[in-house]
């Protein structure tokens, strides 16, 4: 499946929008626990979709084989990646978890792979996939496999957001042959997701001070909810039943760049050289596997 020009507008979009999640991440984890500002942010995001529904007047399904299949998509697409990216951020910065978060296309592609007809494996996209994980071990670092610390550990949550992500991907491309508004697939599983939150976060984390926030703690969250979520899944659903799962995986190798940009000049992160060229080699990687770069060069 390929990508036409609007797609790729949309898709620069996303990653704009995505790219500010990794900021108000960082700034939300200093106020709250990590499960409750999951739990909020999908619980507000749901709020702002039935919203939007509403006054679009779109078409609620009402079978339970399509709300089943949003459950099992806000568990991937939600639940887990966005718990876990959070967790991985109160120990490192939120430029090193947005590009720990770009080998979600590596994933996908070895989850498309072995799950859909239309994407499987080549020899460019092994070969892309191999180069992209050499750019990964080469930021995490191979010290972090001898002392096993909490840094390595919060990197490996980022890296297990971005297996969730890929799951996610290839799951999600169902909802075209089911014929669900890519709206109401937004909005069914941010729904779903946050009544699983919930009671978890309850559990874990207790009842907090929500009302106790700062104004810029709050501001995060609307806008990590609303921006971030509610309307940023309207562009993704909408890529991916244009252009499939491994062409909507691309965008967050994109995402790093906002997020880095917005981490040095609001929150005074530092980038590193190793980081640099485990990103570039991340890049090289999705050039390979995307193929066309290739195929001009032959031509």
């Amino acid at each position: 499946m390929k990508m036409d020009a609007f797609d790729w507008v949309m898709l620069i979009t996303l990653a704009t929008v995505w790219g500010g999640s990794f900021l108000f991440n960082a700034i939300l984890v200093a106020e709250l626990p990590v499960i409750t500002i999951v739990a909020i942010r999908v619980t507000v995001a749901a709020l702002a979709l039935w919203g939007f529904v509403r006054v679009t007047g779109r078409k609620i399904p009402t079978s339970p084989k399509v709300w089943g299949a949003l459950l099992i998509l806000g568990v991937l697409n939600n639940a887990i990646p966005f718990s876990l990216i959070v967790q991985g951020q109160t120990q490192i910065t939120s430029g090193l978890a947005s590009i720990l978060n770009a080998t979600t296309p590596l994933f996908t592609i070895l989850v498309a792979g072995f799950f859909l007809t239309d994407e499987r494996f080549s020899v460019l996209r092994v070969l892309g996939v191999i180069v992209g994980f050499s750019g990964v071990i080469l930021m995490v670092g191979p010290e972090a496999l001898g002392g096993l610390g909490a840094d390595f550990w919060a990197q490996l949550c980022a890296l297990g957001a971005a297996l969730s992500y890929g799951f996610a991907s290839v799951f999600g491309r169902r909802f075209r042959e089911l014929k669900v508004d890519p709206v109401m697939v937004a909005t069914g599983q941010v729904t779903m997701s946050s009544l699983v939150l919930w009671p978890i976060a309850l559990w874990i984390d207790g009842p907090q001070d929500i009302l106790g926030l700062s104004i810029k703690a709050a501001a995060s969250m609307f806008g990590l909810a609303v921006l971030c979520t509610s309307f940023a899944y309207i562009l993704y659903f909408r890529i991916l039943e244009r252009a499939g799962a491994t062409n909507i995986s691309l965008v967050t190798f994109l995402v790093p760049i906002s997020a880095i940009i917005l981490g040095v000049l609001v929150l005074g992160e530092s980038i590193f050289i190793k980081e640099i060229i485990g990103m570039t080699l991340i890049g090289l990687g999705l050039a390979i596997i995307d193929g066309r770069l290739f195929q001009r060069l032959r031509d």
